[in-house]
């Protein structure tokens, strides 16, 4: 179930927000946790034993633990958060790693063995999980002795199968009291709706672009060039779609999620582009490897190994294929020349000149995460360049004509200035009456995208797959 399907938002959520405030305070975390495990379950059920039993035995450890560290066993304490690491990595890679190991292992090719299927969500909930139990031995959380509201953080629907990556430390004292307010009610609310607009109206819109372009036998410069547009448009609208329509449902029922995007296409390096996008994964990344690892702590050669450790993995979280790594790996090139030599450099440019080279960068990289293998990346990489093809051709000027719109419709929600413009016409037209233009927007919004969901079956989701 996705949150961007008519099930979801004609039946799922309306039965789910309406028991959930009919229930006292002490039955809404089990509340959250049963729907939680009915929405992980309804695609594939049997994931959700897998996920039961990360749940059971990381609770476990880390209560132990905590007991182990009140006590001053501190030993045995170090021995149980292994125990939790190597328990949570060991799924994480059995599950998804596994495939690819025996593709790419000779001896292990012939082998009647075949790789399990993918548990959706499994990278988002063992990362929080993993962050959990570290925090617990850091001794900067407390070991939450309720089993119903740990499950309930490791599997809350919101953000159990897309993100953001929710710390414990963020939402320990919500799990046990949080407040319940018709502001949050109406900002959840309006914060889901207009991701679900993002999702249904735009991403899925610039989506079909994608697919049609990288589906033709044959491509120009100009067309190439305009398909890695459409797919950066579509994962940024897509994925940060998601992160909005999870915020807005934990608003609803009183949790407040740390934001996952910041206007990343904004950016005037690559740099600030990782600091504005897939925000929670950056900050889980720093936190649990660069940081453990020394950070710049123990001089530039060792600050450069744990950058290359760090987008390396960041790179694999991703999936397990060559072109993540390679991926990742083209990142840690580009932060790590902008670390020791670009970044005073570019202050000097014009910010218009920061800009492009930024989006150019991150187009070359999206290209790289589209494609299904680096052979395809290649030949998309020569249309780019126009090495071998025509600058532009029928099938170029025909997607430009139909998509031109569109683009500068993107290209403009892709950064600040429709919520600029929004806080304009508040101070314009006052705030009683931009409540009420901001009730009928929403009603409008929600309306197109459910009719487009309802008139359209194309509604992809990319970031399931991770």
């Amino acid at each position: 179930m996705v949150f961007s399907s008519l099930l979801f938002l004609t039946l799922f959520l309306p039965l789910t927000v309406f028991v959930y405030y009919l229930l006292p305070n002490r039955w809404k975390n089990l509340h959250l946790l049963i729907v939680s495990l009915i929405f992980y379950a309804w695609g594939e059920p049997a994931n959700i034993i897998l996920m039961a039993v990360t749940t059971v035995y990381i609770w476990a450890l880390t209560v132990w633990m905590q007991r182990c560290m009140e006590r001053g066993n501190v030993r045995l304490a170090k021995i149980l958060l292994w125990l939790s690491v190597v328990f949570s990595l060991g799924t994480l890679a059995y599950y998804k790693y596994f495939g690819f190991i025996l593709e790419n292992i000779p001896f292990l090719k012939n082998l009647p063995v075949t790789a399990p299927a993918l548990p959706i969500g499994i990278s988002f909930y063992t990362f929080q999980a993993l962050s959990y139990v570290v925090d617990v031995y850091r001794g900067e959380v407390k070991a939450q002795k309720s089993w119903v509201n740990f499950a309930m953080y490791i599997s809350m629907f919101p953000q159990l199968i897309a993100g953001p990556i929710v710390r414990y430390s963020d939402v320990e004292k919500q799990l046990e009291e949080r407040k319940h307010t018709t502001s949050d009610m109406y900002c959840g609310i309006r914060r889901f709706t207009l991701g679900l607009g993002k999702k249904v109206l735009l991403a899925n819109q610039i989506g079909i672009l994608w697919d049609e372009i990288s589906g033709l036998h044959q491509l120009s410069t100009v067309g190439a060039w305009l398909g890695a547009v459409a797919f950066a448009f579509q994962i940024y609208f897509d994925f940060s779609a998601y992160s909005d329509m999870a915020i807005g449902l934990g608003r609803m029922f009183g949790f407040h999620f740390t934001e996952n995007f910041r206007y990343p296409y904004q950016s005037k390096s690559i740099t600030e582009f990782w600091r504005r996008w897939h925000i929670t994964l950056g900050t889980w990344f720093r936190e649990y490897v660069y940081i453990p690892l020394g950070g710049n702590r123990k001089g530039k050669a060792r600050m450069v190994l744990n950058l290359l450790a760090v987008w390396a993995l960041t790179g694999l979280w991703h999936g397990a294929a060559w072109q993540f790594l390679l991926w990742g790996l083209y990142y840690f090139l580009f932060l790590t020349v902008e670390k020791f030599f670009l970044l005073e450099k570019m202050e000097r440019w014009p910010k218009f000149c920061q800009g492009l080279y930024t989006m150019i960068a991150v187009l070359f990289g999206w290209v790289i995460f589209a494609c299904p293998d680096l052979c395809s990346a290649g030949t998309f990489y020569k249309a780019m360049l126009g090495i071998g093809v025509p600058f532009v051709d029928g099938a170029a000027k025909f997607y430009m004509s139909g998509a031109w719109l569109m683009l500068i419709v993107l290209a403009l929600g892709a950064t600040g200035l429709p919520k600029h413009m929004m806080l304009k016409m508040r101070k314009m037209v006052g705030k009683r009456a931009f409540e009420w233009i901001s009730y009928g927007g929403i009603a409008v919004i929600l309306i197109a995208a459910i009719s487009f969901l309802v008139a359209d079956s194309y509604n992809p989701f990319l970031y399931f797959r991770f």
